[in-house]
């Protein structure tokens, strides 16, 4: 199966630490930008008609800042163009101070049956300081809109002044809101964002505090019934994200709007960042992309280990022997050798053991080589 992603760049406010590809004062633009994106679909789902997708991910930028029926009108082409799966995983990212029912009304209908709802922290203090448009009142209103929904929650650490308090407030209120997967990410302060003069500062907790911070987390969200499958993914079971795992299982995608990446054909494609270019593009009849280039031999190689070793599965041999012929552990000798002490084996599985998944960055590196 496939996956497919479409990328909504418009929000209310860029946050401190957002390096993505979004505009705070572009909402004007929504209109123009959708009516190219449908179609993108269009000509991206003439070319794939043979494939069948099974997942649908609206991402940004804040999907949910746009008016609900241009995602109605997305997943009416989408439908229409692309051979869906019986019944695929369709999900939208909200931010919840951009909510209402009626929203959550119209995303139904078009089918959305999966909600990703950015959270961060249950401390008013820390998502102001983030730059996060809503408060935990605004949280609890939303979940409280998907009572009885399959929604997940984002969580991240490493804020100003962040406590295991703070953690297991979050964790606790988002555990006791009814979500069903937590997403708990490290915040990476990226060159060129406001938080990035925090980090230049020290002001910020270093790696060892939020590797503790981590870890308390993992072991809390493990007793409220959250299993980790991948380094920063942890869900009840049968609630894993299915879109996030075909990217660790190395499998195919198509990226749809600025700035979206697609994996097809053993090809990675790049849109462009530029919001005027992409318009431009669609409206005199080409697609977007700025770069592509084929992804294969060693790279491919290393592709599969990395993302493989990333989830609480691993890495199995029998599957990497199915894609490239040959055994992993050979054509990686030297890293293997360098590394084993932080695996686990099962049958043909290697996993990295749950005591070093959180650093598991350090050990990838060694295959770099």
């Amino acid at each position: 199966m496939s996956g497919i992603y479409i990328h909504i760049p418009f929000c209310k406010h860029k946050c401190t630490y957002c390096d993505f590809t979004s505009f705070p004062n572009r909402l004007n633009f929504a209109e123009a930008y959708m009516a190219c994106l449908y179609k993108e679909i269009e000509k991206r789902g003439e070319e794939l008609k043979d494939r069948t997708f099974d997942t649908v991910y609206f991402g940004g930028g804040t999907p949910s800042v746009i008016d609900p029926n241009y995602i109605y009108g997305a997943m009416k082409k989408i439908t229409q163009c692309f051979h869906l799966s019986n019944r695929p995983e369709i999900t939208i990212e909200m931010n919840p101070g951009t909510v209402n029912e009626n929203k959550i009304a119209v995303y139904k209908r078009a089918g959305i049956n999966r909600f990703s709802v950015g959270l961060q922290t249950a401390i008013d203090s820390q998502l102001e300081n983030l730059g996060r448009i809503h408060n935990v009142r605004d949280y609890l209103y939303c979940a409280s809109l998907l009572k009885g929904e399959n929604f997940s929650a984002d969580i991240m650490l490493g804020l100003k002044g962040q406590t295991e308090e703070d953690v297991k407030k979050t964790i606790e209120l988002v555990a006791g809101s009814g979500a069903k997967h937590v997403s708990m990410y490290a915040l990476t302060p990226e060159d060129g964002t406001p938080i990035y003069t925090d980090y230049l500062n020290g002001e910020l907790p270093d790696s060892d505090e939020v590797a503790a911070l981590y870890e308390f987390g993992k072991d809390l969200l493990a007793q409220k019934g959250y299993a980790r499958y991948e380094v920063s993914n942890f869900a009840q079971k049968g609630f894993e994200s299915r879109h996030n795992l075909n990217y660790w299982r190395r499998g195919e995608y198509i990226g749809l709007g600025i700035s979206a990446s697609s994996f097809i054909g053993g090809r990675r494609l790049t849109n462009t960042l530029d919001l005027d270019e992409y318009i431009k593009c669609i409206l005199s009849g080409f697609l977007p992309v700025v770069d592509s280039a084929e992804v294969a031999g060693d790279d491919a190689k290393f592709e599969f280990v990395m993302l493989a070793l990333r989830t609480a599965k691993g890495i199995s041999a029998r599957e990497y022997r199915k894609e490239f012929g040959s055994d992993w552990k050979k054509d990686f000798q030297r890293a293997y050798a360098k590394t084993a002490k932080y695996f686990e084996e099962t049958g043909d599985t290697t996993r990295i053991r749950d005591e070093y998944l959180y650093v598991q960055n350090g050990i990838l590196t060694e295959f770099m080589e």
